[in-house]
């Protein structure tokens, strides 16, 4: 199964941008359609943005649409999330995650389909 680390969480202002990487292990990068998914305490884990196998295909959901961008390298195995207008309702572990799944909405946004997870960063976003 494909290995994945986040990084690049912090603490930021509202207004403010951050972007997240995902580092993924082995050959097999671009087998994968990856998703980004947040999780706060008490809450279930909802999803955030998905891209797929080469990147020709995207899908955010509403809540930060037109905020933050997906995009993925093939050549450095990485998966990136760009944040920018941050609200303190995007405060969140945030985690990465890789699918084999075809790239249908109903499938991508689903935690089910999804084979491989980072452990998680932290993001905080301050009034």
């Amino acid at each position: 199964q494909v290995q994945l680390v986040e990084s690049g969480g912090g603490l930021v202002q509202a207004g403010g941008s951050l972007r997240l990487s995902c580092a993924a292990s082995g050959r097999t990068f671009s087998s994968y359609a990856m998703g980004w998914f947040r999780q706060t305490p008490g809450k279930e884990r909802e999803f955030v943005a998905a891209i797929s196998r080469m990147g020709g295909s995207l899908y955010y959901a509403d809540s930060v649409k037109g905020r933050f961008s997906i995009a993925r390298d093939s050549a450095k195995n990485t998966v990136y999330l760009q944040m920018n207008s941050l609200k303190p309702e995007d405060t969140a572990v945030y985690y990465c995650a890789a699918t084999s799944s075809p790239f249908l909405e109903g499938l991508v946004t689903t935690r089910s389909v999804y084979t491989g997870w980072g452990q998680g960063t932290q993001v905080t976003v301050s009034s």
